[in-house]
């Protein structure tokens, strides 16, 4: 019975410390603030696992043979509400899921999977960096703009641009897409450019591309999102247009008004 208590004792260590642990080292993440990230299991779960996540050593995020739990105040988290309503937690893989993140997420992420046949360990370090300015676009009609997502590490990422759900364009390993969609092709035809840091260019805008731009990283370990706000205002020649009318009409009025006084 006492060899039995200590097999117990020295498996318990081992996980601890990360010898029975698989994939033990960090995974290092850098997002932005405002974005949303997914730390990437790589595993498909079974209802006989005990899998917890922990965020600095303390618990946050579990499932428990076929249910889920995101931890509230009073559960995993006394005093802390840092992550409310901000997680979401895969039932199949696991994969751990934080939305607009903020740069007190920043830190170490911990991914215990227990089972009674093996003992996974995962460890993500995330890091946050102050909002990019840069991801509100103004432009007039007629101008370029480019969305430029920043340092992106290449490890194989699966890029992707959507505009209004609609998939406009792609880079998968050394090959580049631009819109497959039909009604992609129509909006912005020939007006598109991406290359392989990720960087989107559109040419020659018009006011029907103001909207929201949704950029997708994911790789094998962990997937990003970034959100960039486009508005195409009025170029100068459009105004000078509605200036000139409105200045033709005025005269007119004028001219109108003197034949009338003249008249009487």
């Amino acid at each position: 019975m006492q060899n039995v208590s200590n097999i117990r004792s020295l498996r318990i260590y081992l996980l601890l410390y990360g010898v029975l642990g698989v994939g033990t080292d960090t995974e290092s993440v850098s997002v932005m603030e405002g974005d949303s990230v997914t730390l990437n299991t790589n595993v498909k779960t079974s209802q006989q696992e005990n899998i917890m996540w922990y965020f600095n050593g303390i618990r946050i995020a579990q499932i428990t043979g076929d249910l889920s739990k995101i931890c509230t105040v009073d559960q995993c988290n006394k005093g802390n509400e840092r992550f409310r309503d901000r997680l979401k937690l895969d039932h199949q893989t696991a994969s751990l899921t934080i939305t607009n993140i903020t740069n007190t997420d920043s830190g170490l992420y911990e991914l215990n999977i227990i089972s009674s046949r093996t003992s996974i360990m995962k460890k993500f370090h995330i890091s946050v960096r102050e909002r990019d300015k840069m991801k509100r676009k103004s432009v007039k009609e007629g101008e370029s703009v480019t969305l430029d997502p920043g340092e992106i590490e290449k490890t194989n990422n699966s890029i992707m641009w959507y505009f209004n759900d609609i998939l406009i364009a792609e880079i998968t390993g050394d090959q580049s897409k631009i819109c497959t969609d039909e009604q992609c092709k129509e909006r912005f035809r020939d007006r598109l450019k991406v290359n392989q840091t990720g960087s989107l260019t559109i040419t020659n805008t018009r006011n029907t591309d103001t909207g929201l731009y949704e950029l997708q990283i994911s790789n094998i370990r962990f997937s990003i999102i970034k959100i960039f706000s486009v508005t195409v205002t009025a170029g100068i020649n459009a105004v000078a247009v509605v200036l000139g009318v409105l200045g033709v009409l005025g005269v007119l009025g004028v001219l109108l008004l003197a034949a009338a006084v003249i008249y009487i």
